[in-house]
């Protein structure tokens, strides 16, 4: 984790906290070394900001690093539903590709 951009990301959120962003940019600084911070803010992201398709993925991966399967499951299935709403081809084809790794593995 990067001490200085991690301030500097705090910094932002404290002048913004409801920028899906600030707040994206903060979970993913986190998930490497602190999965409890990281995981604080991506579901701060899912249940303030569900329209920000960019949080399924990386939370999902966050919840199979941590055990918890059966919530990676349920994330890459709203992800899923959120990026097709949103007709956002990418995202929708990277969390279907998570989502059959994970069933493949579950």
């Amino acid at each position: 984790m990067n001490k200085k951009r991690l301030k500097h990301l705090l910094e932002f959120y404290k002048e913004d906290p409801n920028d899906p962003f600030n707040i994206y940019a903060l979970a993913n600084e986190y998930k490497v070394h602190d999965h409890q911070q990281a995981l604080h803010y991506f579901e701060l992201l899912v249940n303030n900001h569900e329209h920000y398709v960019a949080t399924y993925y990386h939370l999902g991966h966050l919840y199979i690093n941590l055990g918890m399967e059966s919530k990676a499951k349920a994330t890459f299935e709203k992800g899923i539903e959120v990026a097709t709403q949103q007709g956002d081809a990418l995202a929708l084809r990277e969390l279907k590709s998570a989502y059959d790794e994970l069933m493949m593995d579950y």
